[in-house]
């Protein structure tokens, strides 16, 4: 994310506790502990935009049903 808006920024910050519990449980903390929080915020990032950005790629490609993602909404 380039220039990001105060709501992403926030949703990056509260994504932390989330990230620690992944971390925590996966037995890697310990590898991040020291880490500034720019540096947890650039992980989160990231994944997050790299997620998006598949979505956003598959959203015209028709999944292995034969469905497009894109079809109209129903009502």
């Amino acid at each position: 994310m380039i220039d990001k808006t105060a709501r992403e920024t926030q949703a990056i910050k509260d994504a932390r506790p989330l990230f620690a519990e992944a971390l925590t449980a996966l037995g890697l903390m310990e590898h991040f502990f020291n880490r500034s929080a720019a540096d947890i915020d650039r992980l989160i990032e990231a994944a997050v935009t790299g997620y998006v950005d598949s979505m956003q790629r598959q959203a015209g490609i028709k999944d292995r049903t034969g469905t497009p993602f894109d079809d109209p909404i129903p009502f």
